[in-house]
Order: C-alpha cells, then structure tokens, then sequence
C-alpha cells in the first residue's frame, strides 16, 4: 500500500516538472504551482491617492488622542455625562461590585464583584475594606488588558472620604489606571 502511494507522489512530483519547462512553440515558461505571481509595479501618483472611503479599523483612536466627542448632555443632570469611560462603584449589604460603562452603551463594558467565585473564595469578607480593594485590583487589571488607562470616577459626595472607596482607589491606582480623563482638544477647521 505505502509503495503504491509513493509511486503516485512521484509521477504527480515529474508531472509538475515538466509543466515547469519552457514550451518550445510559445517561447514561455508555463506557471508552475510553486512559482509567485508577479506583482505589478506600483507607480508614484498611485502611492499619493487616498482612498475616499477610508474605514478607521481602531474606533478608539481619536479616543485615546483626546479628540472624540464627547457626549455633554444636560448641565442639571447628575451624574455628568461628558467621559469616554465611567467607574461605577457600589457597596450593598453583601457584596461590592465595580462596572466599567462606556459613552456610547448602558450596557458595562468591564466588571468585577466579589460575587465571582474567584474573588469570594480569597477574602474573608465579600464586603470589607479588603475586598474594596481587591476588586479594585483585579479591575484595574480587566481594564489593562482591555486597553482601557483612563476613566472618569466620581465617588458620591459624602462615600468618597470612607476607607472603602479610598482602598478601592488605591487598588485602582496601583493597577495602573488614571481616574481622570483628559479635557477634550478642539481643533479649528
């Protein structure tokens, strides 16, 4: 069986060879399966243009220079809506949960909460200064991979001076993460 197989292999191997060869009559050589496809040359005036329907393949882009707009919404309403990036952190009973929302959706782009088994099993308490600052931690580090360095955190008025939100900031801090946003930069046209 093995023999009869590399037979075959052989006579497809001479078949494509002698494709490869120079054809007399036509003065050519015939493509071969291995050969590259020759690519025409590029001219200068092509290598100038630029394409009208470009497609910005990175939307976070003139997000990270600063220059997107950013959505203001009503001056009365609280809290304010002018981010690219929003932190959300709250404390209930049991648990402390921590969500990452983006400009454009309601929907939490990243979250962590000690309600994750990962995170309970580690801590004596879900709901501790420690865990506050655990979660920090490990969403500082959700967003590091998710790309995301900035982001807007604006603790309640009379929660923010408590030892919670400022070990949950710490975490945030630590991780690598900026808890403010650059203003936005408007360029005249």
């Amino acid at each position: 069986m093995a023999l009869s197989d590399l037979n075959r292999c052989v006579r497809q191997l001479l078949g494509q060879i002698q494709r490869c060869r120079p054809v007399a009559a036509t003065n050519q050589t015939a493509r071969c399966l291995s050969q590259a496809a020759s690519q025409p040359e590029p001219s200068a005036n092509e290598n100038e243009a630029v394409n009208p329907t470009f497609v910005n393949r990175n939307p976070r882009n003139l997000e990270q220079m600063a220059l997107a707009v950013k959505d203001r919404g009503w001056k009365t309403t609280w809290p304010h809506r002018e981010f690219y990036h929003r932190l959300v952190f709250s404390r209930t009973q049991h648990y402390v949960t921590a969500q990452v929302f983006s400009s454009s959706s309601p929907i939490p782009v990243l979250t962590c909460s000690t309600t994750e088994w990962a995170l309970k099993k580690e801590l004596a308490s879900t709901r501790c200064v420690a865990a506050c600052q655990a979660v920090g931690e490990v969403l500082a580090r959700r967003c590091q991979q998710a790309g995301i360095t900035r982001m807007v955190y604006r603790a309640i008025p009379w929660a923010y001076r408590s030892d919670a939100v400022q070990a949950f900031r710490k975490g945030m801090k630590e991780g690598g993460i900026t808890l403010s946003e650059p203003r936005r930069k408007y360029i005249g046209t």
